[in-house]
């Protein structure tokens, strides 16, 4: 063998060595994950309470930051931004976020809720057809919302019919309950809330028209650190079956982050599913369903290919069934 046989020989060994150990070496660069709680996520409350994520990563030096999402909307803003590597969101405002350009992963399902409904306190409105004319609150880019804008076109009815006056969650309850709005397309906790302490009234729920509550990835960090994304979503894993083995603990996370009262939190978790962690065909399903219900509202452009979206959306490797 020739010297310059063996350099090229050599050259070829090291630049595999590298490659190999290239995914290693962008996880060791990690110095802090960022990754969000909310209160409409239980098991992100786990989470943080039990700093369970923080046992996990300490060995590594790797700290933890937790900053909260008020909404599927401020959940997408931080991702998008590059303020936090893993957001929660609804899914079908993932998909929203997905068209609009920010470059995210969906991949995993904190739970299967029924969070959202249409809310009033006032007497003349019964059906969604009675909100013809009529000032509704709203969070725009969230699962509240696209419950609206689905739930319109059920009676026949657009945006353009309604007078949207647009507010962040808390913001819009407290707007009903003045009597700025006739209603309010509401989200839990703060809905459960509104049933329980001041009488507000669920006009009109259709629990499969709520799409899966999402953990979403910012692209760049899960290309760099694969590793690390299995290693979350696996404590996340840890989290979600310890809340489904002590509803009472979890119940008491949640009115300790949200300071409302036991019933409340009660009447939240008894239509918030948590039994799946994976992410695959089911939540595609149903994320495709509601993006072609918003692209026939007139929401989404005709030419949006909402299924190739989901699909390069969606990415369920990093946490098998």
């Amino acid at each position: 063998m020739t010297f310059k046989t063996t350099r090229r020989t050599a050259l070829a060994l090291a630049a595999g060595l590298f490659a190999a150990a290239a995914p290693s070496f962008a996880s060791a660069q990690v110095k802090e994950i960022r990754i969000d709680w909310a209160t409409y996520n239980p098991v992100s409350l786990v989470l943080k309470d039990q700093k369970l994520l923080e046992k996990e990563f300490e060995k590594d030096g790797i700290t933890i930051r937790w900053v909260q999402s008020a909404g599927s909307n401020k959940a997408l803003e931080f991702l998008n931004a590059g303020s936090i590597d893993f957001g929660s969101t609804a899914g079908a405002a993932a998909l929203i976020g997905k068209i609009n350009g920010n470059p995210i992963k969906s991949v995993y399902v904190y739970s299967r809720p029924e969070w959202t409904a249409l809310v009033t306190k006032n007497d003349a409105v019964k059906t969604v057809a009675d909100l013809k004319g009529k000032r509704v609150a709203v969070t725009r880019g969230t699962d509240p919302h696209i419950f609206l804008v689905r739930a319109l076109a059920e009676a026949k009815l657009t945006e353009k019919d309604v007078k949207l006056v647009l507010l962040q969650h808390a913001d819009g309850r407290l707007a009903l309950e003045r009597g700025d709005v006739e209603a309010w397309a509401g989200l839990d906790p703060i809905m459960a809330a509104a049933e329980v302490e001041s009488g507000a009234k669920l006009f009109f729920r259709k629990p499969e028209a709520n799409t899966w509550g999402i953990l979403n990835v910012r692209e760049e960090f899960a290309t760099a650190n694969p590793a690390i994304v299995k290693r979350v979503l696996a404590v996340y894993e840890q989290a979600r079956k310890w809340s489904v083995a002590n509803p009472k603990d979890l119940t008491k996370s949640l009115v300790d982050a949200t300071k409302l009262p036991e019933a409340v939190i009660a009447k939240q978790l008894e239509r918030t599913d948590l039994t799946h962690g994976p992410i695959g065909a089911a939540q595609a399903e149903s994320i495709v369903a509601a993006g072609l219900a918003l692209q026939e509202a007139g929401v989404l452009k005709p030419e949006t290919d909402v299924k190739a979206t989901v699909a390069a959306l969606i990415d369920g490797q990093y946490l098998s069934k």
